[in-house]
């Protein structure tokens, strides 16, 4: 068994729904990420790399078809790179790139391109096929752009509410306020804005381009002039006497992320050196309806992989789906909250689905290389009861 390693991490700036990223295919974000990772590793050989695993959540309209495959087409790779893609719905990129550790680490490959997509904005919708031509009655298109669709008679009526709805009941579960909530989702914002104007994020987005001109450089949901009496004055979304509100939960967005890992021996080859070692990884699965609350024995789960405790983390990324979801993972861990989403999280910066756990992992590893120090989390809920965590080791060096 051998390490694996972060050598190189993009994103796309996340478009709003319906926003400037509308006029993109997915497959066309995908391509275009996947230039963008490249290009911070202009030695390396394209036709070198073993193998690509992108994620989608998605994938009933453009995006279908292995969405992978057509990225790497589209992109101008060697028709020899393979690439799969896989579906754990919001932990999908996040996914992709853990499979590509355990590739390398088992010796199967050397370098693999990781990342993944979603055009929100894009989602087609749907209507069932009958097994029977010529229905004499009416059919219903069903959106696919976010939850549950075509849901099947047998699940439990408790598993199948929508994630609105399953996030209230952790504001049951939990008493967690509505003034906490909206704080969390004020302190997003205002991270994320502040990141960007720092430049922070200048070596981690590449803008997307629709052939002839530049359609977006920057996070396009961010509201730095948000403020607590502004969300206080929204309505809640899923139920009448609730407390989420489009104010304290992630939107829907456009976007796409890639990130290259390898070897310690692919460093020649890469022709840069790693960033960040893979030290632990943990799955966990819940109650679908709890899906929120998953990430908790997820994280505890790749501590204990890679030999450290809370104590030792110093930098936590972890997706914001709902503001309540977030707060009630941090709650329950030993982690200082100061440490959590230092440069804003999904509430602002967006959540394309199948996107997001890249951005985790490359925003993971730039706060790791700008602080100096050791030992990261990244962590995402995922949709029917998951979570999926990963712990990077800096080895970028001046860790302490």
């Amino acid at each position: 068994m051998t390490d694996s390693y972060l050598y190189s991490a993009v994103r796309t700036p996340f478009g709003r729904f319906r926003g400037a990223l509308s006029e993109i295919r997915p497959d066309d974000l995908a391509a275009q990420v996947i230039g963008g990772v490249l290009a911070k590793t202009p030695a390396l050989d394209p036709g070198r790399i073993d193998d690509v695993v992108w994620g989608n959540a998605n994938g009933a309209g453009e995006d279908n078809r292995n969405v992978g495959r057509m990225a790497v087409l589209l992109a101008g790779l060697p028709t020899s790179v393979p690439a799969t893609t896989v579906n754990r719905l919001c932990g999908s990129s996040l996914d992709a790139a853990l499979i590509a550790s355990r590739d390398i680490e088992s010796g199967d490959a050397d370098i693999v391109l990781t990342g993944g997509v979603e055009s929100m904005t894009r989602a087609p919708w749907v209507l069932p096929k009958p097994g029977r031509g010529f229905p004499a009655g009416d059919v219903t298109a069903v959106s696919t752009t976010l939850g549950w669709r075509l849901v099947n008679e047998r699940m439990p009526k408790e598993w199948t509410v929508s994630l609105g709805e399953a996030n209230e009941q952790l504001v049951d579960r939990f008493a967690i306020s509505r003034e906490r909530q909206d704080a969390f989702a004020l302190r997003s914002h205002r991270l994320a804005d502040d990141a960007w104007n720092a430049g922070f994020y200048d070596d981690l987005v590449v803008p997307v381009s629709d052939g002839e001109r530049t359609v977006l450089e920057r996070d396009e949901g961010i509201r730095p002039g948000s403020t607590m009496e502004k969300l206080a004055t929204l309505k809640p979304a899923y139920r009448t006497d609730g407390l989420i509100t489009a104010g304290n939960a992630s939107p829907l967005n456009d976007g796409a992320s890639a990130v290259l890992l390898g070897s310690a021996a692919a460093a020649d080859r890469i022709g840069v050196d790693p960033l960040a070692r893979v030290a632990g990884r943990g799955r966990a699965a819940v109650d679908p309806q709890m899906f929120g609350f998953a990430p908790v024995e997820a994280v505890n789960r790749a501590l204990k992989r890679a030999g450290i405790s809370w104590a030792d983390v110093d930098a936590v990324e972890l997706n914001e789906a709902f503001a309540v979801q977030a707060l009630a993972c941090v709650d329950a861990w030993d982690v200082d909250p100061a440490i959590v989403n230092t440069k804003g999280g999904a509430i602002a910066l967006g959540h394309p689905l199948g996107a997001s756990g890249g951005r985790l992992l490359g925003t993971l590893c730039r706060r790791l290389q700008e602080s100096g120090q050791r030992w990261g989390v990244a962590a995402i809920c995922i949709g029917v009861g998951q979570a999926l965590a990963v712990v990077l080791e800096n080895v970028a060096g001046g860790s302490r």
